[in-house]
């Protein structure tokens, strides 16, 4: 059976229009960064400029001014982001110890379209004449190659936001074709001072947080640690986290297809109710309409107990399942999940207001998470190049907006 037409909610719609007004691109680019039709997204666009636009004025000349502001807004904000991360990336460089002269030079080689050499050398504490010593010496084809294979690294770790370490980077390149070992990957991203993401903790908000509810009526296990299916849409595992934003805690709320790793729905709400739970449900279920039967698996937090989950839950034939109360590891699939979401989306950035978290959170899940990020256990491909080579779509399917 080939995939369903998904519709999209309120809630994808009003994200992607902020994306495509925060880009400053085409449609064509960012639809095809969120996977939807270029003509449904310019569609998007214009209703809620019409919805915003004031009564005074010609509503599509305020509109295309707003949308200038705002590319102007956003291009002053990567200016200053690149120059951080300009300085940040020669201070790590700096950072490199001396038995490393070699890799500094090389460094220098490589990045000279991006900083003058003064800087560079200057930062990584390289003189001018030992630098070009070093470039007017033979260099053997091991370091030749050393230089080839640094610009290809570089070029995968900044496509995947400074998140793949060693291992992803190399499947990349085996995936590209290129031969070489992952000890000697690994080796020139040390000595050029770069990492992959980590786990780490965050503070848990205090007053609110999921409580176990009191109420004995828990759905019984029907996953017991069993983290795969046989197809898509036959277990859908989810889970809430949060956000710390300066104006608040912003609660996330995701579903998760376990087949394919992909993030089928999700919620944001300033709220942790059993509306947040809901809304990521039932935009799983707009998307990839699964058939009676599908197992949906939680904890036992009070938003997945609710009658208004429960109703959702029945009106699409979708069978509850939950955890024993107080082990995580009974939902370990979407535990780890959550913790990705925070180590590569969140933990790395502070964020002013819960819209702006909102809509890098968004940017991760539906431009990043689903459509780059690979993962091990689908043999490193993405949730929908996993999908694309598994659930073939019927021809001539159109997508609905």
């Amino acid at each position: 059976m080939g995939k369903p037409c998904p519709k999209y909610t309120a809630e994808f719609k009003q994200q992607a229009v902020r994306l495509y007004n925060e880009r400053g691109t085409t449609y064509a680019e960012v639809a095809r960064e969120i996977g939807v039709d270029p003509s449904s997204l310019a569609d998007w666009v214009r209703r809620a400029d019409a919805s915003t636009t004031p009564p005074e004025g010609n509503p599509f000349k305020v509109a295309e001014e707003n949308r200038r502001l705002r590319r102007g807004e956003r291009a002053a904000e990567e200016g200053e982001r690149d120059t951080f991360k300009s300085e940040r990336l020669l201070r790590q460089q700096a950072a490199v110890g001396a038995g490393a002269k070699k890799a500094r030079s090389a460094f220098i080689l490589l990045n000279e379209g991006s900083w003058s050499i003064s800087e560079m050398c200057a930062a990584l504490h390289v003189t001018r004449q030992g630098h070009r010593t070093w470039r007017k010496r033979p260099r053997s084809a091991h370091d030749l190659r050393d230089a080839e294979l640094a610009a290809m690294v570089s070029e995968i770790h900044s496509a995947s936001r400074g998140i793949y370490g060693a291992p992803k980077v190399f499947q990349e390149l085996k995936r590209a074709g290129v031969r070489t070992s992952r000890k000697r990957v690994a080796r020139i991203m040390r000595d050029n001072g770069w990492a992959g993401t980590t786990r780490g903790c965050a503070k848990r908000p205090k007053g609110e947080a999921k409580q176990a509810a009191p109420q004995p009526c828990a759905a019984p296990d029907l996953v017991g640690r069993d983290f795969s299916a046989d197809g898509p849409n036959r277990a859908w595992f989810a889970d809430i986290t949060y956000v710390r934003t300066h104006q608040g805690w912003l609660y996330l709320a995701a579903v998760m297809d376990i087949w394919s790793r992909r993030i089928v729905g999700w919620s944001m709400s300033p709220r942790i109710d059993a509306s947040l739970a809901d809304d990521a449900l039932k935009m799983a279920v707009a998307r990839r309409r699964p058939p009676a039967g599908c197992v949906h698996h939680s904890d036992h937090g009070s938003q997945y107990v609710s009658l208004q989950l429960g109703k959702t839950m029945r009106d699409a034939g979708i069978r509850p399942s939950m955890g024993s109360i107080a082990s995580p590891w009974d939902n370990a699939a979407m535990e780890s999940l959550m913790g990705l979401v925070k180590a590569e989306c969140v933990h790395a950035r502070t964020f002013e207001s819960r819209d702006q978290a909102a809509l890098e959170v968004f940017d991760y899940i539906e431009c990043f998470y689903n459509r780059v990020r690979t993962h091990s256990a689908l043999g490193y491909l993405s949730p929908e190049e996993f999908e694309r080579a598994n659930w073939p779509e019927e021809e001539g399917r159109q997508e609905a907006a």
